[in-house]
């Protein structure tokens, strides 16, 4: 398999002097494409600034990242800008929909950015994370999970190469958690598509086909799960 994420040395620094928090420490890892990626680690240990990073929502203080070939670490913001839009999708722990748009609309409103017929896509995509009965309900009509595959439908609307996830199922109950999980694994294991998820919960990283853990800014074991759980499997 071709590298789809390639860090050397990536290090990010917040503040300066004493007050200076180093969250990510000389990071060096490589992540093959087509795979289910869980980053571990106790609170503080540069998850979400690593997701951060892969993601171009922040640059690095030194180091290089490169994704899918892209350099980030060299990019201008209006080349990172394009590069969010192409490359990844979002999926965020607590939705981020807009109130006072239906389902439908708040995937549409991804869809009309990044290419033609933004309606269909959208209620293709909607119908794949089993919504197709709920396109004209606002967020406040939905349940937790239902909010969550609106989430996830967004985040797959522009075809991404890569799906970014933080703390997908930290909202939500077991039962739905366990359906997201299943639902995040079925768009590498059907659309071919790559995800990398942040979680605190380590019967997770079961379902993974790579488990990276991080301690103090550093990657302290990288583990690869040759045959992964399945999620309705887990015990929880």
């Amino acid at each position: 398999m071709e590298t789809l994420i390639r860090t050397v040395e990536l290090s990010k620094t917040y503040g300066s002097g004493e007050m200076a928090v180093r969250a990510l420490r000389d990071v060096s890892v490589e992540i093959p494409e087509g795979e289910f990626v869980v980053l571990v680690g106790p609170s503080g240990s540069g998850k979400t600034t690593f997701l951060n990073q892969v993601g171009a929502l922040e640059a690095p203080t030194s180091g290089k990242i490169e994704v899918d070939g892209q350099d980030l670490s060299r990019m201008d913001e209006e080349q990172r800008t394009e590069y969010r839009l192409r490359t990844v999708g979002f999926v965020f722990q607590f939705f981020n929909l807009v109130p006072t748009l239906t389902a439908l609309e708040n995937v549409q409103l991804v869809a009309e950015l990044t290419g033609p017929d933004a309606r269909g896509r959208s209620i293709a995509v909607l119908e794949q994370v089993g919504l197709g009965d709920r396109l004209d309900h606002f967020p406040g009509q939905l349940s937790g999970g239902e909010q969550q595959r609106v989430s996830i439908a967004r985040g797959l609307v522009k075809n991404p190469r890569l799906v970014l996830a933080d703390e997908p199922t930290g909202s939500l109950d077991v039962e739905t958690g366990v359906g997201i999980l299943g639902l995040l694994r079925e768009t590498v294991n059907d659309g071919g598509r790559s995800v990398l998820t942040v979680t605190h919960n380590n019967q997770i990283a079961r379902v993974a086909h790579r488990v990276i853990e991080l301690r103090d800014g550093q990657v302290v074991n990288v583990k690869e799960n040759p045959e992964p759980a399945d999620p309705a499997d887990l015990e929880w």
